[in-house]
């Protein structure tokens, strides 16, 4: 990609930033009268409303009724919680246990009508058997440094997938090869992982697609994982947080980068030849 994947999540904070600057020059304010009402120094003002740091919602209020601008409060509050939900921590959000990550996107897949997902490290959470997925999480428990709770939340990661078999949602998914090949659990695990990627594969409701190594003068580098929900959000997974990109231009950027990594990849017969070999390389 040509952006960062947080560029959006810190394009929110700017646009915030620059609405507390827009009322202070309103108001016919300096930065250091401002800072004075507020009860705090004057470089604070500055790190506000240049998007340094992300206002709390204190600091909106007492901002809002220096510039006598009290009943812009509550919108601006809004659009800040926003702001700060594009760029979501996974320590944040696994903080209450790994379970509870998986249950919490349980409303967004009902509400999606058209999932894209390209991975180039691992089996799409959709498509994991819980064997696979417990080898997973297990070792986002110990990267994470926090209570291994992952058989219950491979449980419930599974529970979720079931969508797959529901009407009224169509799944298009794109792999990089070496996926096939990145054992997480043990071989049984992750022959049992495989095997389901091939019975996966074959519902009407699942195109499954495998950029093979060999494919010869790439349009596109491998790029990091991400999902695309219906065209509104695409959902993209760094080692350290989830960024949420919503900003219209950002998301058609994604989609065509995923047609083109999908024009590279193989399906039907030729894809599962992959999963074979692959199953075959694990003995």
């Amino acid at each position: 990609m040509a952006t960062s994947p947080s560029s959006s999540a810190q394009a929110a904070r700017d646009r915030v930033a620059r609405r507390l600057r827009d009322l202070r020059a309103d108001a016919g304010l300096t930065g250091s009268e401002l800072a004075q009402r507020c009860g705090w120094t004057h470089p604070k003002t500055s790190r506000l409303e240049n998007g340094r740091t992300p206002p709390t919602p204190d600091d909106i209020r007492r901002w809002c009724t220096a510039c006598d601008a009290e009943d812009q409060a509550e919108d601006i509050l809004a659009q800040s919680r926003d702001a700060e939900s594009a760029y979501v921590e996974w320590r944040r959000t696994v903080r209450a246990g790994l379970k509870r990550l998986q249950d919490s996107y349980v409303d967004l897949y009902r509400s999606t009508q058209l999932f894209r997902i390209y991975s180039p490290t691992l089996v799409p959470g959709l498509l994991q058997t819980e064997g696979y997925a417990r080898g997973i999480l297990t070792g986002v428990a110990e990267l994470m440094d926090i209570p291994n709770d992952a058989d219950q939340a491979a449980a419930a990661r599974t529970e979720r997938s079931k969508i797959v078999h529901e009407p009224g949602h169509r799944f298009v998914m794109v792999v990089e090869e070496s996926v096939l090949y990145h054992q997480m659990g043990d071989a049984d695990a992750m022959a049992a992982q495989l095997g389901y990627l091939l019975t996966a594969g074959a519902l009407p409701s699942v195109s499954l697609g495998v950029i093979p190594h060999a494919t010869r003068q790439r349009g596109l580098w491998p790029q990091e994982p991400f999902h695309v929900y219906d065209d509104r959000l695409v959902s993209v997974e760094l080692m350290t947080a989830r960024v949420r990109v919503t900003q219209p231009s950002e998301v058609a950027l994604y989609l065509k980068a995923f047609e083109h990594l999908r024009g590279m990849a193989v399906y039907g017969a030729d894809a599962r030849a992959l999963v074979l070999r692959a199953i075959e390389a694990l003995h």
